[in-house]
């Protein structure tokens, strides 16, 4: 079954972990942590002192996407922090193998992050070495943005791609997720979907968790 994970950046940040321990009892799968550092992204979000503070609201996977400038330096940080996945944009990081190996030997899963215009090039040579690949399906930087549709048919790309290199690999995908766009995002082959406004925003967090499920 795919897995959703709310992202916490349309959550209430003056009531953060209440947020984060909702979660759960809504069905939730992950805590999607987009972590923006208004050098690589036009924002600024949080970093890991926020995350250690939330880790014990929740025993959820937390899923850390660093949209930073050089992603190295903040893998052992996000890591004593109590991140269980870690993700960092290929955009960002010239030595892509070496950054994944150092995520996984923290014992963390990791992955890459392709903004939506990145062909999947970036990543194919790279496959055999992630748990997920997370696709942008906005520009990354900002919540609330529209689904950019050509998106669909990179999913279904990079799932061929997959078969044939890393069949267990996950393709996760983020911006613009709600119950159409997530229908898309399924049948094109994505596992994962991160949410923002659609569950935060919704009068029934828990029936639309369900209902972006397929339920």
């Amino acid at each position: 079954m795919i897995k959703i994970a709310p992202s916490i950046l349309s959550a209430d940040f003056a009531a953060m972990g209440k947020a984060v321990s909702a979660l759960k009892g809504w069905g939730a799968d992950w805590v999607h942590l987009d972590v923006m550092d208004g050098h690589f992204v036009p924002n600024i979000t949080f970093g890991p002192a926020m995350v250690k503070a939330l880790r014990d609201k929740s025993d959820l996977t937390f899923d850390a996407h660093l949209m930073v400038s050089e992603p190295q330096r903040w893998i052992e940080p996000f890591h004593d922090a109590g991140a269980n996945c870690l993700t960092f944009h290929v955009e960002a990081e010239t030595h892509i193998h070496r950054a994944l190996q150092k995520v996984r030997s923290l014992g963390m899963k990791a992955g890459v992050v392709l903004n939506p215009a990145t062909p999947l090039s970036a990543c194919e040579w790279v496959l055999e070495d992630c748990d997920l690949v997370l696709l942008m399906s906005v520009n990354p930087g900002f919540g609330g943005q529209k689904f950019i549709p050509q998106v669909a048919e990179k999913i279904a790309r990079l799932r061929e791609m997959m078969e044939k290199r890393n069949p267990a690999c996950l393709i996760e995908v983020d911006g613009g997720v709600n119950p159409e766009t997530a229908r898309l995002c399924r049948e094109a082959g994505a596992d994962v979907l991160v949410a923002g406004n659609s569950v935060f925003s919704a009068p029934d967090p828990a029936s639309m968790i369900q209902t972006l499920k397929g339920l």
